[in-house]
């Protein structure tokens, strides 16, 4: 039986717009608009079970799970939705395993969900130059319980000299500016290795779409990704009023070998091949 203990995480679940995500400890309570909640009353209770406020209201004890680390995640910066999340993953390929680089940590969201994918095998390499979000990033991918999994850089890689790795199954990238580092990608990237880019106007898409070309990426593909909730009852299901419209968009290609300079070699050789002499 999975039960709760002192230090577990806890989702309390009243309805889909009030749940609270908690560290269990004794001496805490969580104060609310339904009621407070003693912490040490959900000691010992299983996952799932009720627990009574004291405004007789009940929520359910729920796990939480990467989805509701995600949602609830301390925000610095904007964060990547699970409805991205999800996509990134699938077309990425991204299992367990593999090395993985980012750029652009932000508050961890995007971090936090590759890493707990990756694990218990793989690794994330995250690059950001902002103090202040790399330390709400740590506090949150931490709290995701995915810290073993992630190492943090500070480091701008747009000025770096000499690249710090190499070999990299994937690359998530998410900066105002992302087409600026696609060079140093490409050279972090094992053939055929996937790149994704968070990319919030279209405006962005093009430049990087052209940098993606220029630097011998194929397969390329810029999706933007809706979510629509339904309220389903009985008698009256209906498109709910709230959800989650557009975030951002994705652009995704993959590194391969155009073999331009061999090709312009060849050219060159060509037009430079002296003409044979006609035999008289």
């Amino acid at each position: 039986m999975n039960k709760i203990k002192q230090n577990s995480s806890v989702l309390f679940y009243f309805n889909n717009s009030k749940k609270w995500l908690v560290k269990i400890s004794k001496k805490e309570s969580l104060h609310t608009h339904i009621g407070v909640l003693k912490h040490s009353d959900a000691i010992g209770k299983e996952y799932g079970s009720k627990l009574i406020t004291n405004k007789d209201k009940y929520v359910y004890l729920l796990k939480p799970t990467m989805y509701d680390y995600v949602m609830k995640i301390q925000h610095g910066t904007q964060i990547v939705y699970p409805k991205d999340l999800g996509y990134i993953v699938a077309r990425a390929g991204i299992e367990s395993g593999q090395k993985i680089l980012e750029i652009g940590t932000g508050s961890g969201s995007l971090t936090s969900f590759v890493a707990s994918i990756v694990k218990s095998r793989g690794h994330v390499y995250t690059f950001d130059v902002d103090e202040k979000f790399m330390n709400i990033a740590e506090k949150n991918i931490k709290k995701a319980g995915v810290s073993k999994y992630v190492t943090q850089h500070n480091l701008d890689l747009k000025t770096a000299k000499k690249m710090p790795l190499k070999d990299m199954d994937v690359a998530l990238i998410d900066l105002g500016d992302p087409w600026t580092v696609v060079p140093q990608v490409r050279q972090m990237l094992k053939g055929s290795g996937s790149v994704f880019a968070i990319c919030p106007t279209m405006n962005q898409l093009e430049k990087l779409t052209m940098a993606l070309v220029e630097n011998e990426f194929t397969d390329i593909e810029s999706t933007e990704h809706i979510l629509r909730t339904i309220e389903a009852r009985e008698g009256k299901t209906r498109h709910s009023f709230q959800g989650i419209g557009h975030t951002t968009y994705l652009c995704y290609a993959r590194k391969a070998f155009f073999e331009r300079d061999s090709k312009k070699s060849s050219e060159k050789s060509k037009t430079t091949k002296k003409p044979r002499k006609k035999q008289s």
